[in-house]
């Protein structure tokens, strides 16, 4: 049984009198990639603070493991376009060591940057820039805030892939967050669909088909879902669980395309 990393039982936060988040049921374990998904104004981001500690629960239980580590990737972080910042000085601040700041660099393979310019960096250098300063901490979990955000489609692929090796390499959990739905269907193992509640939780290729994904994002949203098809050097079906390599299938998702 994979080890449950945060348990959110309950859940609700209420901002100034206003239920932002509501009875939200969530496990996430070690080996897990859950998206949470949803439209602007949904709780997303509030849950995510919620899991990170920075945001107190007004209802509800939240249970973190004994010395949980957790590495998060924000939605955005400004820079002074004035300040002088290499990433090896970016990296620097998070007092890990320089061999363990060029070494989580190589996971996002990009450690050819380290005396760069972080004003230089494109979209999606910038993005595994962030995600090698989460992952500095050596984390059981993974959070990542919009972390396709500024990066192109192509770039959103790679960008994925790159966060399952990571979790296979690490053996963390991840959790995710994201309001378009673009490869988000192909890149994780479960998705929560949340307007402040739980509208509907489960595997990707049930979700497009619940109702209340229907409702929440409209038929045309749900009937554009396609078989996404990606290579591994393993296989595994359709709910994430590797299959005996020799099989002859290929490894297929969905995902919403627009």
């Amino acid at each position: 049984m994979p080890e449950a990393l945060v348990q959110l039982a309950g859940a609700g936060v209420s901002l100034g009198g206003r239920s932002i988040v509501d009875n939200v049921e969530l496990t996430v374990s070690r080996g897990d990639i859950i998206t949470v998904i949803g439209p602007n104004g949904a709780g997303k981001t509030t849950l995510i603070k919620s899991v990170l500690g920075l945001q107190p629960l007004s209802s509800g239980s939240i249970r973190r493991a004994p010395g949980l580590t957790i590495g998060y990737v924000p939605q955005h972080i400004q820079f002074q376009s004035t300040l002088p910042l290499t990433v090896k000085r970016f990296l620097a601040l998070t007092g890990a060591s320089p061999g363990a700041c060029l070494e989580a660099l190589a996971r996002t393979n990009v450690a050819h940057l380290y005396d760069a310019s972080i004003h230089h960096l494109s979209g999606g250098e910038m993005q595994r820039l962030l995600i090698a300063r989460a992952l500095v901490r050596e984390p059981d979990l993974l959070v990542l805030d919009e972390p396709a955000q500024g990066v192109d489609v192509n770039g959103q692929a790679e960008l994925y892939e790159l966060i399952r090796q990571l979790r296979d390499t690490l053996d963390c959990g991840v959790i995710m967050i994201s309001h378009d739905l673009h490869l988000v269907m192909a890149a994780t193992d479960k998705v929560l669909c949340l307007n402040q509640h739980v509208c509907c939780s489960g595997y990707p290729e049930q979700i497009s088909n619940d109702p209340a994904f229907v409702e929440l994002f409209g038929r045309h949203v749900a009937d554009s879902v396609a078989i996404y098809h990606h290579h591994h050097n393993h296989d595994h079906d359709l709910h994430g669980d590797v299959v005996d390599p020799g099989h002859s299938s290929e490894c297929q998702h969905d995902h919403a395309a627009h």
